[in-house]
């Protein structure tokens, strides 16, 4: 194992917010989002048993949606959350990890497939969270990454200004996904699609090009 390290608990406040929310979750997320979920997943190859992970699984709203054929890995950094993803583990080879995504407790090059929802922009240091996937992943693997990005260069004065309290409780709303992959150069852009709210949502396919 690797990156034992817990960045994560430098924001105790964050995991406080998640452990209050988990139950009201997916009431507020689940069917606004159930369709561009699908969407991004179907990038997800089917046609042979992969191991993929899904890191930062939160309530597990992704995995009625996966195909059944894969070994999955599913990690959060709350324990309310993961909780309530394995509710939804039916029919699914699931092991369930309590981590970070941004120090994640496995070996290099571990995973053909990661999947990342809704947590570049969660948590406090995005390009730690990529990087990480990236060094988990194996070269020719690919990462599905779905969630919020400001365009290089777009004002958004509001969501900028509501972020450094926003980013305590829920979310950050600044995160440029340009700046961030400019971080972990061994990743290529696949595909980049406009998912929701006007392209703010995006669905983004990478893949690994070498070692890291």
């Amino acid at each position: 194992m690797k990156n034992l390290q817990t960045p994560y608990r430098q924001n105790p406040l964050l995991r406080l917010s998640y452990s209050l929310i988990a139950p009201l979750y997916d009431a507020v997320i689940e069917r606004p989002m159930r369709t561009a979920r699908k969407q991004s997943l179907n990038a997800l190859p089917n046609d042979e048993r992969k191991n993929v992970l899904v890191s930062g699984v939160g309530t597990g709203l992704d995995l009625p949606l996966l195909p059944a054929l894969h070994r999955y890995t599913a990690l959060d950094f709350n324990a309310a959350m993961l909780a309530r993803a394995a509710q939804r583990s039916a029919n699914l080879e699931v092991n369930f990890v309590l981590g970070d995504s941004m120090a994640l407790p496995f070996f290099d090059t571990q995973f053909d497939h990661v999947v990342l929802h809704l947590i570049t922009a969660v948590v406090p240091q995005p390009e730690l969270c990529l990087r990480e996937a990236a060094r988990v992943l194996k070269v020719g693997g690919t990462i599905i990454l779905f969630d919020k990005f400001l365009q290089p260069q777009q004002t958004a004065w509001l969501r900028r200004v509501l972020t450094p309290i926003s980013r305590r409780i829920a979310t950050r709303m600044d995160v440029v996904f340009e700046e961030v992959l400019s971080a972990v150069p061994e990743l290529e852009v696949v595909s980049d699609e406009p998912l929701m709210a006007g392209g703010w949502f995006r669905g983004i396919v990478l893949r690994k090009t070498e070692l890291m």
